[in-house]
């Protein structure tokens, strides 16, 4: 269920309490990223694959929902971070495509700006540069982590080996933290209702669009397909088991998202479908089928995206003057904790 604010109904609710929003409900997030962590390659580091690991993975997937209802300036500065109303043309607003995106939200807003009439992010969501945005953020982690665990062999003088020991453990426990959240947003992104301006009812309240096979204008649809439909047929095992093989991308980041996006909308005609034909409420082997594959679609684009910052955090710059991770691992530089930004 998402928190829109042009829903007059949902206004007038979140004046008597707040309105939880949360794509795939707590069991969906939960499985997504569970599974995601079940599939990681032994080439990432030991700390994400562990059990310890994927039960607090596992536990942050619904966090981003859970922060949900805390006021302004919060609630509406976050709340479009978990979608985009993309259109039946693979556009946001007819200006922005999912498979050209701006490459940051400021250039999003500015092509959003010329759209008739003018729009932003924040009316249309900006769920792509979430998930783009926290990857980033977890190849910093680790290309930080790659640092420590250099300079708690190696570094000069044991004052500064312990250092990097201890700055190690809070690493870890910063990264598995960043990941566990930021999979909320990879998970969101597998569900069709939340990149689609039929995101709850084909016709919203405000605008119609085309319907020529009248699919249903229904208000509870979204929540019907996330959380009811999932909780009765979804568990972490089902989703495992229907993980493709690993296919990490040598494309940036933007061009991932975009395509990965691009596909979880293209099966909102089939949500619809299923629903004209009772399927979500009668869990249908249909329907069963869909929401497993969506739920294992979110799981394995997680799971290659790890793989993928990992790869990428080798060859990240760290520091002042700034290092290459390479550079530090190989003894070109040696780490101390004045280069890396944590003492003068």
């Amino acid at each position: 269920m998402r928190v829109r604010p042009l829903l007059a109904f949902f206004c007038a609710a979140a004046l008597v309490t707040p309105l939880p929003a949360s794509a795939w409900g707590a069991q969906g997030h939960r499985i997504v990223n569970g599974a995601a962590v079940r599939a990681l390659p032994d080439s990432v580091p030991p700390f994400l694959r562990s059990a310890a690991a994927h039960d607090e993975i596992a536990l942050l997937g619904p966090e981003a929902d859970r922060i949900k209802g805390a006021g302004k300036p919060l609630d509406d500065d976050d709340n479009p971070a978990h979608y985009v109303d993309a259109g039946d043309d693979g556009t946001i607003a007819g200006m922005a495509r999912l498979n050209a995106l701006p490459e940051d939200r400021r250039m999003y807003d500015r092509a959003l700006a010329s759209a008739s009439p003018p729009t932003d992010g924040y009316a249309q969501g900006y769920l792509p540069y979430s998930i783009a945005d926290g990857w980033q953020h977890i190849v910093r982690d680790l290309a930080y982590w790659r640092v420590d665990v250099v300079g708690e062999t190696k570094a000069s003088t044991a004052d500064e080996r312990a250092f990097f020991h201890f700055d190690r453990g809070i690493r870890e426990a910063l990264t598995l933290r960043d990941i566990g959240y930021w999979g909320h947003f990879v998970a969101d992104a597998s569900q069709p209702l939340h990149v689609s301006v039929h995101f709850n009812g084909w016709n919203g309240a405000h605008t119609a669009y085309p319907n020529p096979r009248n699919f249903s204008n229904s208000t509870t649809i979204h929540s019907r397909f996330e959380t009811a439909l999932v909780r009765a047929v979804a568990t972490e095992d089902l989703v495992a088991a229907r993980l493709p093989a690993a296919a990490a991308s040598n494309d940036p980041i933007l061009a991932q998202v975009g395509a990965y996006l691009a596909t979880t909308e293209s099966f909102v005609p089939a949500v619809y479908r299923l629903e004209a034909a009772g399927g979500i409420d009668g869990h249908s082997p249909e329907a069963t089928t869909l929401v497993l594959d969506r739920l294992a679609a979110g799981a394995a684009e997680m799971r290659d995206l790890i793989v993928e910052a990992w790869q990428a955090s080798g060859s990240a710059r760290v520091g002042y003057p700034p290092a290459s991770v390479h550079d530090i691992e190989n003894g070109v530089v040696m780490p101390t904790r004045t280069s890396l930004g944590l003492g003068d």
